[in-house]
């Protein structure tokens, strides 16, 4: 008889762990820059292996990179391409990684995660 083993892929750091930004619910940055909505963007739950938006800040408008709120996704995605927690993800998660495309569709509530399109 054999047994069947659920593996469980362990979770990543997320984007507020590894860049210590301190903007995470009960972070030492949010009395003065608020609480980034990556942190709480519970759509994304999961994805990336990440917590809420945590391993794709990319597409939540209004995080905070380099030191200023980075906007919408239209106007912040090609600086965060060059962003090294951004390749680290990519990276990690590899054919895994969710496109933009469907992350902004699961976030703005036109498409759940199963089916989305992967990177190739």
């Amino acid at each position: 008889m054999t047994s069947k083993k659920k593996i469980m892929m362990a979770p990543q750091k997320n984007c507020w762990e590894y860049k210590r930004c301190g903007r995470e619910p009960g972070g030492n940055k949010v009395k003065e820059q608020g609480i980034c909505p990556a942190t709480i963007a519970k759509g994304l739950d999961g994805v990336n292996r990440g917590k809420n938006a945590g391993r794709a800040c990319w597409v939540v408008a209004d995080t905070f990179c380099e030191g200023e709120i980075q906007g919408m996704f239209v106007n912040k995605y090609a600086s965060c391409t060059k962003c090294d927690f951004y390749q680290l993800v990519e990276k990690e998660e590899g054919h895994g990684c969710l496109v933009p495309d469907a992350l902004l569709a699961v976030l703005q509530g036109q498409s759940d995660l199963s089916n989305q399109s992967r990177i190739d």
